[in-house]
């Protein structure tokens, strides 16, 4: 397969608002609660994007789909953090949004409240084989499963990777639509992935194993390399069915750990073009996201976070 040192990076998936509201629980039920409440550009394939650029990665694209009312401060969101946006603006959906509710305490836990709106409208439609020129590696977001507009796109651009011979990379993105989705249609859906890049959660559901290695090595068996998140303890790597390394996390302060995972994501990509392996990229996403956890907001610090004003 190409996609060795150098060549662009194609990241497609959802771009959103996101509304966090950062308090310290718990929350008081049919009243008020206190929080510092801040709207920031975010969405899982945008933010891997984002972060793969901040990685040192040069040639970052974006395919994604946005509401008219938002288009624009999210192209020029993507544009300052380095990024090449191909915005779909979506004629009748608005721009997706996310209310993310942090906990401040010790472990700034989030949870999300999701209305996809255009995002999960993006579809074959949007897609063109010429988005694949001069692309060394693909990655998919995991929320293009969850709509069937995205896994019709999933199915035609990884057969127009596969033809190209441009490796693919799938992050499952959220546990709790992977568990309304299945397991095995999970599974078929990620047929001709090269790289599965799941959390410790997600690991966990698409096998069934509560022992993060045991997982990671049995997904192993269905893609050829998996890199399992395992937040604070690090990450895992794993080829064939067997983990090959086990990748300690750096010390970090959590003030936030929306995006964490896509910070992980974006840096592996990068560092894996730039010819590193997969144990020597898995720490590159380690340091990534020891740095997002200690930033509000799913983009890098440097990345402009600028509020929306529209």
């Amino acid at each position: 397969m190409t996609g060795g040192p150098g060549g662009a990076l194609l990241v497609v998936g959802d771009v959103v608002t996101d509304v966090v509201a950062r308090y310290r629980g718990p929350l008081a039920t049919g009243t008020d609660t206190s929080a510092a409440v801040r709207t920031v550009a975010g969405g899982a394939g945008a933010n891997v994007a984002c972060w793969a650029a901040h990685g040192g990665c040069t040639d970052v694209r974006f395919l994604g789909r946005v509401g008219a009312e938002a288009a624009d401060w999210h192209t020029r969101e993507l544009t300052a953090a380095g990024v090449r946006p191909r915005l779909v603006v979506d004629p009748e959906a608005p721009t997706g949004t996310v209310l993310c509710l942090v906990d401040t305490g010790a472990s700034a836990e989030r949870t999300f409240l999701t209305d996809g709106g255009a995002s999960v409208r993006l579809g074959p439609g949007d897609w063109s084989d010429a988005l694949l020129d001069g692309v060394a590696r693909l990655h998919l977001s995991g929320y293009l499963l969850f709509a069937e507009p995205g896994r019709a796109l999933v199915g035609v651009a990884v057969a127009a990777a596969r033809a190209r011979g441009v490796p693919v990379s799938l992050d499952p993105a959220s546990a709790g639509f992977l568990g309304e989705l299945g397991v095995a249609r999970f599974l078929a859906l990620a047929e001709g992935v090269d790289v599965l890049l799941p959390s410790r959660d997600e690991a966990r559901l698409l096998t069934g194993l509560p022992d993060p290695a045991d997982a990671a090595a049995k997904l192993s068996r269905h893609v050829p390399l998996v890199v399992a998140k395992q937040g604070r303890d690090g990450a895992l790597v794993a080829a064939s069915g067997t983990v090959v390394a086990r990748v300690p996390a750096l010390p970090a302060t959590a003030r936030d750990t929306t995006g964490a995972g896509d910070a992980f994501t974006g840096a592996f990509l990068a560092a894996t073009l730039a010819g590193a392996g997969p144990a020597e990229a898995a720490g590159e996403g380690c340091r990534a996201g020891a740095l997002a956890v200690a930033t509000v907001g799913g983009r890098p610090p440097d990345g402009a976070r600028r509020r929306h004003t529209a």
